[in-house]
């Protein structure tokens, strides 16, 4: 099986080697983590139990999220000694004139086209050799964007942040004039509850649907913003795919511990998981529209993502919730940043085909993840000149 692995992730660098030019470095070794016989999870602040794996996807089938903090239990020191930072959000849009057009420019074919090819994996399961296979694809496609765009040339970058698990996660950053940074979050992998290392998980909805959502806005900001590519913007941008979002929000976790570590400057955390599905909306007669999550977010960066909606959206937005710990959102709040969360409708009409084998392509709305991508477009533009 280790060797399995090993084959798998060099076959994967090869791919990504072969994608697109001035191709990052994936460094690859063996998984390094031993896996305990039990793991801490916490389900609400202060309420943690240890459970084995198979529990972890019994409490997932009933819909009961967690954290996995068995590795990341100093996630969120600082911001248990020194508070959530506040962080002071625009009264309202400023740049309407240099985003209208830019929306114009992003196109369902390339979500479409990229989505085909993420969902052909047999599962992006993140201790799969699949996981990391797609993980290294997805490594190449993000490269090739800030390449097209000419981004590499001026200080933009993409890299794989490492796991012991195998499937790494991804960072592109585009330097801006401070330190202080945005984040746009997807998470990469996906998973069958059934069978989590054998059965078909292609995963479409969760979180196909917000990994080209976000990278179709990242390539339109980056074609279609001089100044952002320049690096003129007043903050960096940063574009996230999420390795083990389903295990417990292992990947968003040791991301945003090592940005704890680092003091690194987080202004807003936006995630955008599940983006496509608006079937049972509609055929419970309520009008398509974005849903905004309110509990466990920030409220001032919450507040602002509405406006962000109601000026560059087609559609308007809905208020729903979704309980602790439903997303990689809730790794960025834990370590003290300022986060929140959208997703395709209201909770309760959110897609009930997640986590199986029939979360296909088939069931989606490009035209709602247009919407999506048209919000991250518009938030990520106006957060990057935000003067903090």
């Amino acid at each position: 099986m280790r060797s399995s692995l090993l084959l798998s992730l060099y076959a994967a660098a090869a791919v990504t080697a072969l994608a697109a030019p001035r191709e990052p470095q994936v460094i690859l070794q063996e998984p390094t983590l031993v896996e305990p016989d039990e793991y801490l999870i916490e389900l609400s602040p202060g309420e943690t139990r240890w459970i084995k794996e198979a529990e972890k996807w019994e409490l997932r089938k009933q819909g009961i999220n967690f954290f996995d903090i068995t590795h990341t239990r100093s996630l969120g020191a600082t911001a248990r000694a020194k508070g959530i930072q506040s962080v002071t959000y625009p009264s309202a849009p400023a740049h309407n004139q240099t985003i209208a057009p830019l929306l114009q420019k992003l196109e369902k074919k390339h979500m479409r086209e990229h989505l085909e090819t993420f969902t052909a994996f047999h599962t992006r399961y993140y201790k799969s050799q699949y996981g990391a296979q797609s993980s290294a694809w997805l490594l190449a496609q993000v490269n090739a964007t800030l390449a097209a765009a000419g981004a590499l040339a001026h200080g933009a970058s993409v890299r794989p942040f490492a796991h012991p698990w195998g499937q790494s996660s991804v960072i592109a950053t585009i330097p801006g004039r401070s330190a202080n940074t945005i984040v746009v979050g997807a998470h990469q992998d996906s998973i069958n509850l059934f069978l989590p290392g054998f059965l078909a998980a292609p995963g479409a909805d969760d979180d196909g649907s917000g990994t080209v959502t976000i990278l179709e806005a990242l390539r339109v900001l980056l074609l279609g913003a001089e100044d952002v590519v320049a690096g003129r913007a007043a903050n960096t941008l940063e574009f996230h795919w999420y390795s083990a979002e389903e295990g417990g929000l292992l990947g968003s976790q040791a991301v945003f511990q090592a940005y704890e570590r680092e003091g690194r400057r987080v202004k807003a955390m936006l995630q955008q998981d599940m983006t496509g599905y608006v079937q049972k909306t509609l055929e419970a007669g309520e009008p398509e529209s974005v849903g905004v999550i309110t509990d466990y977010v920030d409220p001032g960066l919450t507040e602002f993502i509405k406006k962000v909606i109601t000026a560059y959206c087609e559609i308007p937005y809905v208020l729903t919730k979704c309980g602790y710990a439903c997303s990689d959102h809730a790794s960025a709040s834990k370590a003290g940043y300022p986060s929140a969360f959208v997703i395709e409708s209201d909770f309760k009409y959110s897609d009930n085909k997640i986590h199986t084998t029939e979360d296909k392509i088939e069931y989606l709305s490009f035209d709602h993840m247009l919407q999506h991508a048209r919000l991250t477009l518009g938030l990520a533009y106006e957060l990057a000149f935000a003067e903090f």
